[in-house]
């Protein structure tokens, strides 16, 4: 992941300082897969979470 920062970063920075127009960030298509699959499994992780922790949402400390 730092690799591919890294190269949009050697790639992109120059344009960074020119002046004119800005260009349409582009990603990689398996980019783009590899962020909705981890989407996909915080949101399952976010469901799991509530539903297990509800019966202890109504308790309070001590």
């Amino acid at each position: 992941m730092i690799h591919q920062w890294k190269r949009a970063l050697l790639e992109g920075a120059s344009g960074v300082f020119e002046r004119g127009g800005r260009k349409a960030p582009t990603m990689d298509e398996d980019q783009v897969k590899e962020l909705h699959a981890r989407i996909g499994k915080l949101a399952v992780a976010k469901l799991f979470l509530e539903r297990t922790l509800k019966p202890w949402a109504g308790r309070g400390a001590g």
